[in-house]
């Protein structure tokens, strides 16, 4: 709410406004403008909203000067140290985590959600082979809705509890089942024996000539990758997928929409953009040339995976992703994989480099997950869906925030119209 007590004067030619001014629980004050046009008769102008809160949320706080995320007041270092991923699922959806009775119960409904309609196969396979896994998922979520009719009522408060486990629980499947598709290999059914990340590295791996056993260390870490991306404030995907549910659309539409933004190389892609950044670099000994040509301004070569838009200190998420990745490669070994060599290498440079340290460029999450799963097997083109899949619970728990806010209104941003005034409409013989 509002203090009362603290306002912002905004005068512009005769006219003088006094807005009332928010005090949020972390963060900087929010002007409040909403009456801005209505008293006024001007809007603001933000391309990017990057100065613009669209909402108010008690789900996700980042302070990027201070390197921190918070999850409902958690540190995301802790969530990822000492939790996992369902337990981070719990705490975004409901606010607190769960007691052990309560974890037992939210992880055995969502395992019981894993299958899809057994009809959804033939939505698989209207596809082209070569199709991407992003253009897969994009639909196949959206068709969701075509398939689970009793869970679409946005405003049962049932409906939108099940819509949630449902799509926590089948996205891992979606994800797997659109790779399978995209590689031309059988579709493997989800076991309710397995936890979530050894689930879906089985559905992806696992062919019927023979099972995958899942390590457990490369399970640990597909866990935190999902835990590390499960939600990142009000970025573009999750902004696109509350302007969605502004208009009342159902939550599969919604987090379809999510997806289809996150698909965009500046949103989801940065982690495999890292990765084809370091197969470019080749080998080791190419290093120094590559560094030299990151930092001439003229040279229009950029480092992938280094630095970030938000932290302007180290990404909190990395430090627990670095484990995991040193975890993985120490397990599989670098000694024939070039790629993973200049990963190493080029790590260690930023680490230890003045112009690096100076500029703040460590390495990112992005730049340790597209290391590990790499490792792991995945190509590039699922980097994305992976990344989609931890986002879910992230969409979802914005959504639910979003209508259950008394304050919702669909959402219409203004615009600075730069185009020709009224015309008159000449004839065609006539121009």
């Amino acid at each position: 709410m509002a203090d009362m007590t603290k306002t912002a004067t905004l005068s512009f030619g005769d006219t003088s406004l006094e807005l009332p001014v928010h005090s949020p629980t972390a963060g900087p004050d929010v002007i409040d403008i909403r009456k801005l046009y209505a008293q006024g008769g001007v809007f603001t102008y933000d391309p990017g909203f990057t100065s613009t809160a669209s909402c108010d949320s008690t789900i996700t706080y980042i302070d990027g000067d201070k390197g921190e995320l918070l999850h409902r007041g958690y540190p995301i270092d802790q969530l990822a140290e000492k939790s996992h991923y369902l337990e981070v699922c719990y705490l975004l959806l409901y606010g607190e985590l769960p007691s052990a009775e309560q974890l037992e119960d939210f992880e055995c409904r969502v395992t019981n959600h894993t299958m899809l309609h057994e009809q959804m196969q033939n939505f698989f396979r209207g596809f082209r082979r070569d199709a991407h896994p992003m253009a897969i998922m994009v639909g196949v979520v959206g068709a969701m809705s075509a398939f689970y009719h009793d869970s679409t009522d946005i405003t049962d408060p049932w409906h939108r509890e099940v819509a949630s486990i449902r799509l926590i629980a089948k996205m891992p499947t979606i994800a797997a089942w659109a790779y399978k598709y995209s590689i031309g290999q059988p579709m493997v059914y989800p076991r309710n024996d397995l936890d979530y990340a050894s689930n879906f590295l089985r559905m992806c791996f696992a062919v019927p000539a023979e099972d995958y056993v899942v390590n457990p260390i490369f399970a640990r870490a597909m866990d935190r990758i999902f835990t590390l991306h499960a939600d990142h404030e009000q970025n573009a995907s999750t902004s696109t997928v509350r302007l969605a549910a502004s208009s009342g659309a159902n939550p599969f539409a919604c987090i379809a929409a999510g997806i289809a933004c996150l698909w965009g190389p500046a949103h989801g892609g940065a982690n495999q953009a890292c990765l084809e950044m370091l197969r470019e670099i080749g080998t080791v000994d190419q290093i120094p040339e590559y560094i030299e040509r990151a930092k001439d301004k003229d040279d229009p070569f950029r480092l992938m995976g280094f630095g970030h838009r938000v932290y302007k200190n180290f990404d909190p998420r990395a430090k627990v992703m670095k484990q995991s990745a040193d975890e993985v490669l120490e397990l599989l070994g670098v000694e024939d994989n070039p790629t993973l060599q200049v990963a190493k290498e080029l790590e260690r440079i930023a680490l230890e480099d003045p112009y690096f340290v100076d500029k703040k460029l460590y390495p990112n999450v992005d730049f340790y997950s597209g290391i590990i799963l790499d490792a792991l097997g995945f190509p590039t083109a699922m980097f994305t869906p992976i990344f989609a899949l931890s986002r879910t619970v992230g969409w979802i728990s914005q959504w639910k925030e979003m209508i259950a806010d008394p304050q919702m209104k669909i959402g219409r941003p203004r615009q600075l119209y730069m185009g020709e005034t009224r015309r008159d409409y000449v004839d065609v013989e006539n121009r």
